[in-house]
């Protein structure tokens, strides 16, 4: 058999970390039987992998075989799924938790393809393996199709509760402030807010970002010491970041409260990077920790449906909420990650670890939040809009006291179910990258908020 491959990374990961894992799958992959064709050096870019990709497509080959190496959007995903006919795999690479940098994510990437090929509709085989591990049977069972991802829908809930009822009662009226557009191939974040009205009774205004940029600069200094009296209240470690670049992340904070008091807004999604850090120059991961401690939920990537999703689960929970990514499944130690830059609420932190003020690891720049998550029972729900068909996500499990997987905001979790059957199922469900934590089990509350928004609900 010929495979082809396309090697996919960015070049804000860790790009010597993830050349000495593409050369370890190469070396892999060229330990089988079959011919293995296609760049062998990463691509960085929609120019130079539709170039790749062109060539590929001379070359006769029996299957496209996707290398996500580091995180990347799903758009070339998308390109190959429908560029080519022959079947189309993935494999993804794990990273060891060492506390340091997430320095591939290369999960999430896996989490956006197979969310954005689920929506087209294109079958695809996957898998999740270390290439320096005895991936031989894995490799050849992908070549066979034998990986081949499947299907899980949700179903109708019918059980109702006076809680239930509450909970759908209480989001009518209630409003997003949609701060600039998702970025390009974040197919996870697309929206409809009709849809989202008729569905919840959640309103959804579009501003600028330059809204938000405006109003932050327009903040009096008084202000600004307020909310930075604030943050020294929550971390450790102020000075030690770039003060220029803190003042204007923490008048981030100021601004949305402008904003909100302006709109009436109950939960903001936010189109965070580049531009708040190329245009801007200050992160806005720290300001959406305090404002979700205030019980004001910030979605990133302008993730809308993230967004209501938080709302939803805050008036289950009536505590703060943590919009995350999964970015790590180890089966043999039956644990996953959650993960993200720094923006969990303060209240999260276990007790036993120091709260710290840090930067964005790819983007160098702070205020983010760091701390490992708080041991105990953890929910996570999505309203999904997988397969273009809009449910409930529901899951459960327990966070870990363990040493800080990555830096940024982070817990190890260990799902009520096998970790690797959870696997399956993300995988399986087209799930989005974002889902919503909140502490305690709201799976009853959750289960009826279903019931009465009329959503299917798929438990994983």
């Amino acid at each position: 058999m010929k495979i082809g491959i396309l090697p996919l990374g960015r070049p804000t990961f860790d790009v010597p970390f993830a050349e000495e894992k593409l050369a370890a799958m190469l070396a892999a992959l060229d330990a089988t039987e079959h011919e293995i064709v296609g760049p062998r050096r990463l691509l960085f870019d929609e120019e130079a992998t539709r170039a790749a990709m062109a060539e590929l497509q001379t070359a006769s080959i029996d299957q496209l075989l996707l290398l996500q190496v580091t995180f990347t959007d799903a758009s070339m995903a998308v390109a190959a799924g429908d560029g080519f006919d022959q079947p189309l795999s993935i494999w993804a690479v794990p990273e060891p938790r060492l506390g340091g940098r997430l320095r591939l994510n290369a999960f999430c990437g896996l989490n956006l393809a197979s969310h954005a090929l689920g929506l087209t509709g294109r079958a695809f085989s996957w898998l999740y393996a270390d290439p320096d591990g005895e991936v031989g049977d894995d490799l050849a069972a992908l070549a066979s199709g034998l990986r081949r991802a499947g299907r899980l829908d949700a179903q109708p809930v019918t059980e109702r509760s006076a809680e239930g009822a509450r909970v759908a009662q209480a989001l009518k009226g209630q409003k997003i402030g949609r701060i600039g557009e998702h970025p390009v191939g974040f197919d996870t974040c697309a929206y409809s807010a009709t849809a989202l009205e008729a569905l919840t009774g959640v309103g959804v205004d579009a501003l600028a970002l330059d809204d938000l940029f405006d109003a932050a600069k327009a903040v009096p200094e008084t202000v600004a010491a307020k909310v930075r009296a604030a943050a020294e209240g929550d971390v450790t470690g102020l000075a030690d970041v770039d003060q220029t670049e803190l003042d204007r992340s923490l008048r981030l904070k100021a601004g949305l409260d402008s904003i909100r008091a302006k709109g009436g807004y109950n939960a903001f999604a936010i189109r965070c990077w580049p531009e708040t850090f190329t245009q801007y120059g200050g992160a806005v991961c720290g300001p959406a920790a305090m404002l979700g401690e205030g019980k004001v939920p910030c979605a990133c990537e302008a993730d809308v449906y993230g967004a209501l999703t938080q709302l939803v689960l805050l008036e289950a929970a009536q505590a703060p909420v943590f919009l995350t990514d999964l970015v790590d499944m180890d089966a043999a130690d039956n644990t996953g990650v959650v993960w993200h830059c720094g923006q969990a609420p303060i209240s999260m932190r276990d007790d036993q670890a120091e709260a710290t003020a840090t930067i964005h690891t790819n983007r160098k720049q702070p205020l983010l939040y760091q701390f490992p998550l708080k041991p105990g029972p953890v929910t996570f729900v999505r309203i999904s809009q997988a397969f273009g068909e809009t449910k409930m996500v529901l899951g459960f499990g327990e966070m870990l006291r363990r040493p800080m997987a990555f830096t940024g905001t982070s817990g190890v979790v260990r799902f009520e179910r096998n970790a690797r059957d959870v696997l399956d199922d993300i995988i399986a469900s087209g799930l989005e990258h974002h889902m919503a934590l909140a502490y305690g089990d709201h799976r009853a509350t959750l289960r009826a908020v279903s019931a009465e928004l009329g959503l299917p609900l798929l438990e994983i």
